[in-house]
């Protein structure tokens, strides 16, 4: 796997649907967030996941908002991606084999640098690709610039 860094200047708003289950329920919440927001397909889609209560992980499926507020006004989640520098890699084609996706945030949470408040972030960049990102602590990455 080839790691890189991503740098996200700014924070991203994001409307949300939680899946019920992870990982059964992650097409069902991407379903429901094409259906509930308009021009879901001209937006760029996210995953989001953490682990939650009992050991259990939360997965979101998210896009960005098109306006400020469009998760209140339409009676969904928001969650904001805090701007900053990822470690990350680029999975082409991951329908091919999804099992890649889970393999690449192990080796990317394994990093020592990364932040312990963060999350795992799928960026999805096409149809059939997907930039895999776990956000590195702050105090670590202000003079990332070495090459991985």
């Amino acid at each position: 796997m080839t790691k890189d860094y991503c740098i996200l200047e700014d924070d991203l708003k994001l409307v949300c649907f939680e899946a019920k289950t992870f990982p059964d329920g992650v097409q069902e919440a991407f379903k429901v967030l094409n259906e509930t927001l308009p021009e879901c397909r001209s937006r760029t889609l996210f995953g989001i996941s953490f682990p939650g209560k009992n050991g259990k992980i939360v997965y979101k499926a998210a896009a960005t908002e098109s306006s400020e507020g469009e998760a209140e006004n339409l009676g969904r989640e928001n969650f904001i991606v805090r701007g900053g520098t990822y470690i990350s890699t680029y999975i082409a084609d991951f329908m091919r084999d999804e099992s890649r996706i889970g393999k690449a945030f192990r080796e990317l949470l394994a990093d020592p640098r990364i932040d312990p408040n963060g999350c795992c972030l799928e960026m999805y960049v096409n149809g059939k690709d997907v930039r895999c990102m776990v956000r590195l602590d702050p105090k670590e990455a202000d003079n990332e610039t070495e090459a991985l």
